[in-house]
Protein backbone atom coordinates (compact mmCIF):
# COMPACT_ATOMS: atom_id res chain seq x y z
CA UNK A 1 0.00 0.00 0.00
CA UNK A 2 1.42 3.40 -0.94
CA UNK A 3 2.25 5.72 1.90
CA UNK A 4 1.25 9.35 2.15
CA UNK A 5 3.71 11.73 3.70
CA UNK A 6 2.87 15.16 5.01
CA UNK A 7 5.69 17.48 6.01
CA UNK A 8 4.84 18.79 9.46
CA UNK A 9 6.40 20.90 12.16
CA UNK A 10 4.83 21.89 15.50
CA UNK A 11 1.64 19.98 14.54
CA UNK A 12 1.04 22.39 11.65
CA UNK A 13 0.47 20.82 8.24
CA UNK A 14 2.60 22.58 5.68
CA UNK A 15 2.62 20.63 2.43
CA UNK A 16 1.23 17.30 1.35
CA UNK A 17 3.69 15.03 -0.44
CA UNK A 18 2.01 11.86 -1.65
CA UNK A 19 2.83 8.78 -3.70
CA UNK A 20 -0.12 6.81 -4.99
CA UNK A 21 -2.68 8.21 -2.54
CA UNK A 22 -3.97 11.62 -1.56
CA UNK A 23 -4.45 13.00 1.91
CA UNK A 24 -7.43 15.31 2.26
CA UNK A 25 -9.96 15.96 -0.48
CA UNK A 26 -10.28 17.99 -3.64
CA UNK A 27 -12.31 21.16 -3.22
CA UNK A 28 -13.70 23.63 -5.71
CA UNK A 29 -11.24 24.56 -8.41
CA UNK A 30 -9.32 21.32 -8.01
CA UNK A 31 -7.30 22.38 -4.96
CA UNK A 32 -6.43 19.97 -2.17
CA UNK A 33 -7.97 20.49 1.25
CA UNK A 34 -5.58 19.71 4.07
CA UNK A 35 -6.38 17.79 7.26
CA UNK A 36 -9.36 19.34 9.00
CA UNK A 37 -10.59 20.90 5.77
CA UNK A 38 -8.26 23.89 6.00
CA UNK A 39 -7.37 25.55 2.71
CA UNK A 40 -4.84 28.42 2.81
CA UNK A 41 -6.28 31.65 1.45
CA UNK A 42 -2.95 33.45 1.30
CA UNK A 43 0.70 32.57 0.80
CA UNK A 44 1.35 34.26 4.17
CA UNK A 45 -0.41 31.32 5.85
CA UNK A 46 2.12 28.85 4.42
CA UNK A 47 5.64 28.43 5.77
CA UNK A 48 8.23 28.83 3.04
CA UNK A 49 9.55 25.38 2.16
CA UNK A 50 13.18 26.50 2.05
CA UNK A 51 12.85 27.98 5.52
CA UNK A 52 11.13 24.83 6.76
CA UNK A 53 13.89 22.54 5.47
CA UNK A 54 16.51 24.79 7.04
CA UNK A 55 14.67 24.59 10.38
CA UNK A 56 14.68 20.79 10.14
CA UNK A 57 18.41 20.80 9.36
CA UNK A 58 19.11 23.06 12.34
CA UNK A 59 17.03 20.86 14.64
CA UNK A 60 18.93 17.74 13.56
CA UNK A 61 22.30 19.51 13.69
CA UNK A 62 22.91 18.75 10.03
CA UNK A 63 26.46 17.71 9.17
CA UNK A 64 27.81 16.58 5.79
CA UNK A 65 30.51 13.93 5.42
CA UNK A 66 33.12 13.49 2.69
CA UNK A 67 30.63 11.51 0.58
CA UNK A 68 28.09 14.31 0.67
CA UNK A 69 25.76 12.42 2.96
CA UNK A 70 23.91 14.24 5.71
CA UNK A 71 23.98 13.11 9.33
CA UNK A 72 22.26 14.27 12.45
CA UNK A 73 24.55 15.51 15.20
CA UNK A 74 24.68 13.78 18.62
CA UNK A 75 24.71 17.25 20.19
CA UNK A 76 21.64 18.44 18.28
CA UNK A 77 18.36 19.44 19.86
CA UNK A 78 16.87 16.36 18.19
CA UNK A 79 19.36 14.08 19.96
CA UNK A 80 18.80 15.84 23.28
CA UNK A 81 15.03 15.45 22.98
CA UNK A 82 15.34 11.75 22.10
CA UNK A 83 17.69 11.17 25.04
CA UNK A 84 15.16 12.74 27.40
CA UNK A 85 12.45 10.36 26.18
CA UNK A 86 14.81 7.39 26.53
CA UNK A 87 15.68 8.36 30.11
CA UNK A 88 12.00 8.37 31.07
CA UNK A 89 11.45 5.04 29.33
CA UNK A 90 14.42 3.41 31.04
CA UNK A 91 13.15 4.51 34.44
CA UNK A 92 9.71 3.09 33.70
CA UNK A 93 11.06 -0.18 32.33
CA UNK A 94 13.32 -0.62 35.36
CA UNK A 95 10.37 -0.20 37.72
CA UNK A 96 8.13 -2.62 35.83
CA UNK A 97 10.67 -5.44 35.56
CA UNK A 98 11.67 -5.24 39.20
CA UNK A 99 8.72 -7.31 40.39
CA UNK A 100 8.07 -9.39 37.29
CA UNK A 101 10.40 -12.26 36.44
CA UNK A 102 7.97 -14.15 34.22
CA UNK A 103 10.25 -13.84 31.20
CA UNK A 104 7.28 -12.67 29.11
CA UNK A 105 7.77 -8.93 29.22
CA UNK A 106 8.49 -7.22 25.92
CA UNK A 107 9.17 -3.88 24.30
CA UNK A 108 8.13 -3.04 20.75
CA UNK A 109 10.01 -0.72 18.42
CA UNK A 110 9.00 0.72 15.09
CA UNK A 111 11.95 0.72 12.66
CA UNK A 112 12.18 3.87 10.51
CA UNK A 113 12.96 6.95 12.62
CA UNK A 114 12.43 5.00 15.82
CA UNK A 115 15.19 2.40 15.66
CA UNK A 116 16.93 3.66 12.51
CA UNK A 117 17.28 7.22 11.24
CA UNK A 118 16.19 7.98 7.66
CA UNK A 119 17.40 11.58 7.87
CA UNK A 120 19.87 11.40 4.97
CA UNK A 121 17.37 9.61 2.71
CA UNK A 122 14.68 12.20 3.47
CA UNK A 123 17.00 15.07 2.53
CA UNK A 124 18.12 13.31 -0.65
CA UNK A 125 14.51 12.91 -1.76
CA UNK A 126 13.34 16.32 -0.45
CA UNK A 127 10.98 14.52 1.92
CA UNK A 128 9.07 12.89 -0.95
CA UNK A 129 8.69 9.15 -0.29
CA UNK A 130 9.17 7.00 -3.36
CA UNK A 131 8.87 3.20 -3.00
CA UNK A 132 11.52 2.49 -5.64
CA UNK A 133 14.17 4.88 -4.32
CA UNK A 134 13.42 3.83 -0.75
CA UNK A 135 13.80 0.14 -1.58
CA UNK A 136 17.07 0.83 -3.40
CA UNK A 137 18.40 2.81 -0.46
CA UNK A 138 17.47 0.12 2.05
CA UNK A 139 19.00 -2.58 -0.15
CA UNK A 140 22.36 -0.82 -0.52
CA UNK A 141 22.90 1.23 2.64
CA UNK A 142 22.61 0.99 6.40
CA UNK A 143 20.61 3.62 8.23
CA UNK A 144 22.31 4.75 11.45
CA UNK A 145 20.63 4.07 14.77
CA UNK A 146 18.43 6.78 16.23
CA UNK A 147 20.62 8.22 18.97
CA UNK A 148 20.67 5.89 21.97
CA UNK A 149 17.81 3.65 20.90
CA UNK A 150 20.11 0.68 20.24
CA UNK A 151 21.62 1.17 23.69
CA UNK A 152 18.17 1.33 25.26
CA UNK A 153 17.08 -1.83 23.45
CA UNK A 154 20.19 -3.70 24.57
CA UNK A 155 19.80 -2.48 28.14
CA UNK A 156 16.17 -3.65 28.14
CA UNK A 157 17.30 -7.04 26.84
CA UNK A 158 19.78 -7.43 29.72
CA UNK A 159 17.00 -6.59 32.19
CA UNK A 160 14.87 -9.47 30.94
CA UNK A 161 12.78 -7.84 28.20
CA UNK A 162 12.39 -9.35 24.76
CA UNK A 163 12.55 -6.86 21.90
CA UNK A 164 10.12 -6.98 18.98
CA UNK A 165 10.07 -4.80 15.87
CA UNK A 166 6.90 -3.90 13.97
CA UNK A 167 7.49 -1.94 10.78
CA UNK A 168 5.45 -0.76 7.85
CA UNK A 169 8.21 -1.88 5.50
CA UNK A 170 7.05 -4.57 3.06
CA UNK A 171 7.83 -8.24 3.61
CA UNK A 172 10.20 -8.13 0.61
CA UNK A 173 12.59 -6.01 2.71
CA UNK A 174 12.90 -8.52 5.55
CA UNK A 175 16.52 -9.56 4.91
CA UNK A 176 17.68 -5.97 4.42
CA UNK A 177 15.86 -4.85 7.56
CA UNK A 178 17.51 -7.60 9.62
CA UNK A 179 20.86 -6.54 8.16
CA UNK A 180 20.28 -2.88 8.97
CA UNK A 181 19.16 -3.53 12.54
CA UNK A 182 22.00 -5.97 13.14
CA UNK A 183 24.56 -3.50 11.75
CA UNK A 184 23.53 -1.03 14.47
CA UNK A 185 23.75 -3.61 17.24
CA UNK A 186 20.05 -4.09 17.91
CA UNK A 187 19.17 -7.23 19.91
CA UNK A 188 16.62 -9.85 18.83
CA UNK A 189 16.96 -8.63 15.23
CA UNK A 190 15.84 -11.86 13.62
CA UNK A 191 12.84 -13.27 11.79
CA UNK A 192 11.01 -14.40 14.91
CA UNK A 193 11.07 -10.91 16.42
CA UNK A 194 10.53 -8.82 13.27
CA UNK A 195 7.09 -8.14 11.79
CA UNK A 196 6.76 -6.57 8.35
CA UNK A 197 3.72 -5.74 6.26
CA UNK A 198 2.80 -8.77 4.16
CA UNK A 199 -0.02 -7.69 1.87
CA UNK A 200 0.30 -10.73 -0.41
CA UNK A 201 0.08 -13.43 2.25
CA UNK A 202 -1.16 -11.67 5.39
CA UNK A 203 -1.23 -13.45 8.76
CA UNK A 204 -4.53 -14.82 9.95
CA UNK A 205 -4.60 -12.51 12.96
CA UNK A 206 -5.09 -9.57 10.57
CA UNK A 207 -7.90 -11.28 8.67
CA UNK A 208 -10.51 -8.64 9.53
CA UNK A 209 -8.71 -5.98 7.48
CA UNK A 210 -6.27 -7.94 5.32
CA UNK A 211 -8.47 -10.45 3.53
CA UNK A 212 -9.61 -10.87 0.86
CA UNK A 213 -7.70 -7.69 0.06
CA UNK A 214 -5.43 -5.60 2.27
CA UNK A 215 -7.28 -2.59 3.70
CA UNK A 216 -5.46 -2.32 7.05
CA UNK A 217 -4.57 1.16 8.22
CA UNK A 218 -1.22 1.58 9.94
CA UNK A 219 -2.98 1.62 13.31
CA UNK A 220 -4.92 -1.57 12.50
CA UNK A 221 -1.81 -3.36 11.25
CA UNK A 222 0.40 -2.41 14.18
CA UNK A 223 -2.16 -2.76 16.96
CA UNK A 224 -3.33 -6.04 15.43
CA UNK A 225 0.23 -7.33 15.51
CA UNK A 226 0.62 -6.25 19.13
CA UNK A 227 -2.67 -7.98 19.91
CA UNK A 228 -1.21 -11.14 18.40
CA UNK A 229 1.88 -10.85 20.63
CA UNK A 230 -0.40 -10.39 23.63
CA UNK A 231 -2.32 -13.53 22.62
CA UNK A 232 1.00 -15.39 22.74
CA UNK A 233 1.43 -14.38 26.38
CA UNK A 234 3.63 -11.32 25.93
CA UNK A 235 3.10 -8.31 28.18
CA UNK A 236 4.18 -5.32 26.08
CA UNK A 237 5.51 -2.93 28.67
CA UNK A 238 6.51 -0.17 26.28
CA UNK A 239 5.84 0.64 22.64
CA UNK A 240 8.10 3.11 20.81
CA UNK A 241 7.25 4.94 17.59
CA UNK A 242 7.78 8.21 15.75
CA UNK A 243 4.17 8.31 14.47
CA UNK A 244 0.99 8.22 16.51
CA UNK A 245 -0.21 5.47 14.16
CA UNK A 246 2.68 3.38 15.56
CA UNK A 247 1.25 3.79 19.04
CA UNK A 248 -2.54 3.96 18.78
CA UNK A 249 -4.79 0.97 19.28
CA UNK A 250 -3.69 -0.32 22.66
CA UNK A 251 -1.90 -3.52 23.64
CA UNK A 252 0.91 -1.68 25.39
CA UNK A 253 1.19 -0.51 28.97
CA UNK A 254 3.09 2.64 28.02
CA UNK A 255 3.82 4.43 24.74
CA UNK A 256 6.74 6.67 23.81
CA UNK A 257 6.48 9.08 20.88
CA UNK A 258 9.83 9.98 19.35
CA UNK A 259 10.14 13.30 17.52
CA UNK A 260 9.91 13.39 13.73
CA UNK A 261 9.23 16.72 12.01
CA UNK A 262 10.12 15.29 8.56
CA UNK A 263 6.88 13.51 7.64
CA UNK A 264 3.53 12.31 8.90
CA UNK A 265 2.07 8.84 8.35
CA UNK A 266 -1.66 8.53 9.13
Amino acid sequence: MARARTLKTHSRTLATLTVGVAVGALVGGGSLALAGGRVPTSDKQITNMTDEVNEIKAYYGDTVDANGEHWASPSSNYAIQVQGIEAKAEKYLAQKIKHDHSGKRAVVLDVDDTALSTYNYELETTFVYNPASNAQYIATKNFPAVFGMNNLANWARTQGYTVFYITGRPESQRADTVRQLTSQGYPDADDSHLFLKNTTNPPTYLATCATPTWTCTTTQYKSGTRAYLASQGWDITANFGDQYSDLNGGYSEQTYKLPNPMYYLP
